[in-house]
Order: C-alpha cells, then structure tokens, then sequence
C-alpha cells in the first residue's frame, strides 16, 4: 500500500499543501489491509491518519511527562520533596496505616 497524504501546514499563510508518498513495510501492509476488510478502518488515507492521530497523542503526553519530570527537579532544587530510602518508605507506609486506623476507628465510632 502507497499512498498520498496531504501535510497541512500549521499556518495557512504557507499557501501550499504538499503531498507525501508514505511506503509501508509488507507487514504495516498487511495490518492496514485487514483493518480495511474487517471495517474497522475504510481506506488507507484513514489508517494514516489513525496513525498520526496516536502518534500526536504519544507525543503530547511525552511533553507532558517531560514538564512534570522538570517542575519534580525544580521542587528537589528547591529542597521540596522527599528522599526516598527503605526506612522512609517503611516510614511512609506506617503512617498511611494508621491514619487509615485512625479513620476507620472515628467511622466505626460514629455509626454506632
């Protein structure tokens, strides 16, 4: 399967589309053409463009990952955050118990 693929440009002030031949291995071949015959998909400009819509979304949800990877370096450069050992984890997990006790004992309580 070759086909034409139209590249819109983000600004229209470009003025001209372009198309581009996109050749696929015999195994992206054969994928697209049952997607087609099963009706999941119905030409091959829409399998392209299934594609570049996930691949779009891979790449928005990477830029995401990467903000929240700098503002997480950010709050350690600040000195916010914590440092994880096996004694804090140990730490961390005794607290979350027994807030969760604390809790449970004030519902049971209550309901009575």
């Amino acid at each position: 399967m070759s086909c034409a693929l139209l590249i819109l440009p983000h600004s229209l002030s470009f003025g001209i589309l372009k198309a581009m031949d996109v050749h696929l291995s015999p195994d992206q071949k054969a994928f697209a053409r049952r997607a087609i015959e099963t009706g999941r998909l119905h030409s091959e400009e829409d399998v392209v463009q299934e594609a570049l819509a996930l691949w779009e979304d891979r790449e928005r949800q990477r830029a995401e990952f990467l903000l929240t990877l700098d503002e997480a370096r950010a709050a350690l450069a600040r000195g916010e955050g914590r440092v994880i050992t096996q004694e804090s984890m140990q730490q961390l997990a005794s607290d979350v118990k027994e807030r969760g006790r604390t809790r449970l004992l004030a519902e049971l309580t209550t309901s009575r």
